[in-house]
C-alpha cells in the first residue's frame, strides 16, 4: 500500500531523518522529519492562480499541537485557535528563504503546511519545520530552485553546538538560525549577548556545514523519488522592454534621483499611469497592442533596471554616498505621563517609542509545547498605514509587524538588567509615524533610548542598521541605510543591531539566490561602521538612565521563610489585604517565598517592606518599630501592635518624658506610634517604650 521512501543521516551528533510515502500522499509534496523525539509533518501543494494574478501567492502555516507534547490547552477552550506569536514567527522563518527559490514567472498559488505531531521538549521542531518544507517542495512537481537547508547553532562555554536542546539555548551566549543552499546562505536570524563581528561570522560559517550536510540529505531523498518537474515557460517581454525604453527609460531616471520620497512617488506614479493609459487603453478603442500581464511585467523590470543601474553608477534616491547614514534627530522624554520616551528621526524613517514599567503581575503568560512561563520583556512594533501615506484597514498587528518586533526585542533584551537588579517587567511599544525603509532598525535605536529615559540601567546602548546590496554580474556594492526603494528593487535587507562591543541581533533576507560568505562579513563590517555613527548621535541626546519616573512603580524584593507565608495572607487573605490597604501598595509571594512588593507614589513599598519583615522576624531586643498601632488603652497603659499579630505593653511610665497623670493624653486607640522593644521577660512578653524610641530616633536624626 505504501511506497515508502526515507533517508537519514547524523548531523550535529543527532540522527535527522526525513520519511516520505506513508502520510498525506495527495498532497504534492509530504514528509515526516524527526529529530530525538520531536516529529513534524510538512505537505506542499498547489493549483492554478487566477489568470491575472501578477505575484507569487505562497503561504506559509506553521503549528503547534499542544497533544504533541501531551499537554491540553490552558483556557476554557481545548481546541488550538488562532496561531501563537511563537507560531507565526516560525511560519515567516519558514517563508522568507524559501520565497526567492522559484521561477520568477511561476505564480502557481503554493501552500505549505506544518504540524508538529510529536514534541520531546529538547529538540526545537522550528529547525525541523525548515527542512520539511524544503524536503516537501523538493519532491513535489513544484519548481523550487532547492534544496534549501536549515540549522541552529549556539555558542555554549566558548564551544559551537549544532541544532542545541532548549537547555543548551538558556545557556549560550549567541544564537544562530541559518537557511541556506550548499553553496550560499539565504536566512540569517540571530540573537547574542554583544558577540563580537567575526565571531559571529564564524559561527555563521561553521553553521553552513551543516545546512550543506542538511541539503544533501535532501537531494538523497529527492534520488528516490524522482519526482517530475513543472517546467514553466518564461514571458518574454523583450519586445515590450525595449519599445518601453525608449518610452520611459529617461523618465524614471530624472523621477528616481528626486531626494523626497513623496515627490518622487508622485512623478513615478505620472510616469506609470500615462504610459499605461497610452499602451492598455487606446484613444481609439481598438484592442491593447500588449496584454495586460506581459506589459505589467515589462514595466516593471523597465523600472528595476533604471534603478539598479543609478545605484551601481552611485546614484542613491536621496543623493547620498554608499556608507552614508542618512541625518539622525533624537529626542527623549516627549511624553509626560509614559515612563520613558523617544522620537527617533532618520530620514524619512521615524519611531515614536514608550516604555511602561510595570510589576510581576504584568507579565505575558506564555503558554505552548514548553512548560508555561512569563515574559517579562516585550517589544511591540505598529505600522499605521499613515506612516507611508495611505489608508488600509485596521485589523490587529499582521505577520510583519509582529517578526519586526520581535526582532527589535531581541536585540534590546540581550542589554537589559538582570530581574534581581532591577526587578521590573519592561513593555516597549514602537509606533512608526513615517516609513522610508529600515523602521524595525528605528524601533531598537527608539527602544534603546527610550528605556534609558526610563531609568533602566541597560548594559550598553544599542542601535540597529541595515545593509542592502546591489550587484550585476561578478561586481557588488554595499548599501548603507537602505530605502524602501533600495530595499524593494535591491538584492539583500541585513539588518544588524549591537553595541560598541558587538552583535545583539540579526536577521537577513536576501532575493538573489544566495550571499557568498565574503559578502556577508563585508556586510557586517560596515553595519559596524554606520552602528557607531548612530550610537553616538544617540549619546548626544542621552548618556546614562534618568531617574524613575514618579508615573513608575517602586519596587522592592525580599525573601522569607515559605512556612510564614500563611501567616502573611491570613485567613482569607485578610491579613494581606490589610496591609495593601494600609500601605496603597501591591503584594505578590511566590511559593518559594520570594515577596515583590511595589507602589505609585510615596514610599507605601518600604512600609510594607517593614510590616512584612516585622512580621517573619522574630521581634529583637532594642529595634524600633516606628509604625507600631495602638490597639488597646488602659489606665496602666497601652496594648502596642508592633506588626500583625505580635504585641506587647508600652506602660504609662514610658510613654513619654515626665510624669503622665492620663494614658489618653499621650495616644488613643487607633494611633500609630513608634516604639522600642526593651525587653522578652521569662513569659514571652515584650515590654515596649515609647520615651525610648522617640530619643534614639532623634540622636539618629542629630
Amino acid at each position: 500500500m505504501f511506497d515508502v521512501h526515507r533517508v537519514e543521516r547524523e548531523i550535529g551528533g543527532k540522527l535527522l531523518s526525513i520519511e516520505t510515502g506513508k502520510i498525506a500522499r495527495q498532497a504534492d509534496g509530504a514528509v515526516t522529519v524527526q529529530c530525538g523525539e520531536t516529529v513534524i509533518l510538512a505537505a506542499a501543494t498547489s493549483s492554478k492562480a487566477r489568470e491575472d494574478i501578477d505575484y507569487f501567492p505562497l503561504s506559509v502555516d506553521y503549528r503547534e499541537k499542544l497533544s504533541a507534547a501531551g499537554k491540553f490547552p490552558g483556557g476554557f477552550m481545548k481546541r488550538e485557535g488562532r496561531p501563537s506569536q511563537k507560531e507565526i514567527l516560525t511560519a515567516r522563518t519558514v517563508d522568507r528563504p524559501i520565497r526567492p527559490l522559484f521561477p520568477d514567472e511561476y505564480n502557481d498559488e503554493v501552500q505549505i503546511m506544518i504540524s508538529v505531531l510529536s514534541a520531546d521538549q529538547e529538540n526545537d521542531p522550528d529547525i525541523l519545520a525548515m527542512i520539511g518544507a524544503s524536503a516537501a517542495l523538493s519532491i513535489s512537481k513544484i519548481p523550487f530552485m532547492g534544496p534549501l537547508g536549515a540549522c541552529r547553532l549556539s555558542i555554549v562555554e566558548g564551544n559551537h553546538v549544532i541544532n542545541p536542546t532548549h537547555e543548551e539555548r538558556e545557556r549560550s551566549t549567541f544564537n544562530l538560525i541559518l537557511g541556506g543552499r550548499s553553496d550560499a546562505i539565504n536566512m540569517i536570524e540571530v540573537d547574542a549577548k554583544q558577540t563580537p563581528d567575526d565571531t559571529v561570522a564564524d559561527a555563521i560559517e561553521e553553521a553552513h556545514k551543516s545546512v550543506k550536510a542538511t541539503c544533501e540529505l535532501i537531494e538523497e531523498l529527492v534520488a528516490k523519488v524522482n519526482p517530475e518537474k513543472i517546467v514553466v515557460e518564461p514571458l518574454n517581454t523583450e519586445d515590450i522592454e525595449a519599445e518601453l525604453k525608449d518610452k520611459v527609460w529617461n523618465d524614471f531616471r530624472e523621477a528616481y534621483q528626486i531626494v523626497s520620497k513623496g515627490d518622487r512617488s508622485a512623478k513615478l506614479k505620472e510616469i506609470q499611469d500615462a504610459v499605461k493609459e497610452e499602451y492598455l487603453k487606446p484613444e481609439d478603442g481598438s484592442e491593447p497592442k500588449y496584454e495586460a500581464k506581459a506589459f505589467t511585467k515589462a514595466l516593471g523590470n523597465v523600472e528595476k533596471n533604471v534603478v539598479r543601474e543609478l545605484l551601481l553608477e552611485g546614484k542613491r534616491p536621496d543623493g547620498r554616498g554608499y556608507d552614508d547614514v542618512r541625518p539622525i534627530e533624537c529626542e527623549v522624554g516627549l511624553l509626560p505621563r509614559a515612563h520613558g520616551s523617544a522620537l527617533f528621526t532618520r530620514g524619512e524613517t521615524q519611531a515614536l517609542v514608550s516604555v511602561t514599567l510595570g510589576t510581576t503581575r504584568d507579565v505575558q503568560t506564555v503558554d505552548g509545547l514548553l512548560e508555561e512561563y512569563g515574559q517579562s520583556f516585550m517589544l511591540h512594533y505598529n505600522f499605521p498605514p499613515y506612516s507611508v501615506g495611505e489608508c488600509r484597514p485596521i485589523r490587529g498587528p499582521g505577520r510583519r509587524e509582529i517578526g519586526h518586533g520581535v526582532l527589535a526585542e531581541k536585540a534590546l533584551e540581550q542589554v537589559r538588567p538582570s530581574e534581581k537588579d532591577f526587578p521590573y517587567t519592561i513593555k516597549i511599544v514602537s509606533d512608526i509615524t513615517e516609513s522610508n525603509g529600515s523602521s524595525s532598525q528605528a524601533s531598537i535605536c527608539g527602544g534603546c533610548l527610550a528605556m534609558l529615559d526610563a531609568g533602566v540601567p541597560l548594559a550598553k546602548p544599542v542601535a540597529g542598521i541595515s545593509i542592502g546590496m546591489i550587484s550585476d554580474g561578478g561586481r557588488y556594492e554595499l548599501l548603507t541605510d537602505i530605502l524602501g526603494d533600495e530595499d524593494h528593487f535591491g538584492d539583500m535587507d541585513f539588518k544588524i543591531a549591537g553595541t560598541d562591543e558587538g552583535i545583539t541581533a540579526i536577521q537577513l533576507d536576501i532575493k538573489a539566490e544566495g550571499l557568498p560568505f565574503d559578502q556577508m562579513r563585508a556586510a557586517i563590517k560596515k553595519a559596524r561602521t554606520a552602528r557607531m555613527k548612530i550610537l553616538d548621535s544617540m549619546s548626544k541626546a542621552i548618556e546614562k538612565p534618568h531617574e524613575l519616573s514618579e508615573y513608575a512603580p517602586r519596587i522592592v524584593k525580599i525573601n522569607i521563610d515559605p512556612d510564614s507565608i500563611g501567616k502573611i495572607i491570613g485567613p482569607g487573605g485578610k491579613t494581606i489585604r490589610n496591609i495593601q490597604e494600609e500601605t496603597n501598595s501591591t503584594i505578590n509571594i511566590e511559593e518559594d517565598g520570594e515577596v515583590t512588593i511595589s507602589s505609585v507614589g510615596g514610599d507605601g513599598h518600604m512600609l510594607a517592606k517593614e510590616i512584612i519583615e516585622a512580621m517573619t522576624t522574630p521581634p529583637v531586643v532594642g529595634k524600633i518599630y516606628k509604625n507600631s498601632k495602638v490597639v488597646s488603652v488602659k489606665d496602666f497603659g497601652v496594648f502596642v501592635e508592633i506588626c500583625p499579630g505580635v504585641e506587647g505593653l508600652c506602660h504609662i511610665s514610658e510613654l513619654a518624658e515626665g510624669f503622665v497623670k492620663n494614658v489618653e493624653d499621650i495616644c488613643k486607640e487607633g494611633d500609630v506610634i513608634p516604639v522600642k522593644l526593651l525587653l522578652i521577660d521569662d513569659q514571652g512578653r515584650f515590654k515596649l517604650s515609647r520615651k525610648a524610641a522617640l530619643a534614639d530616633m532623634e540622636k539618629s536624626e542629630e
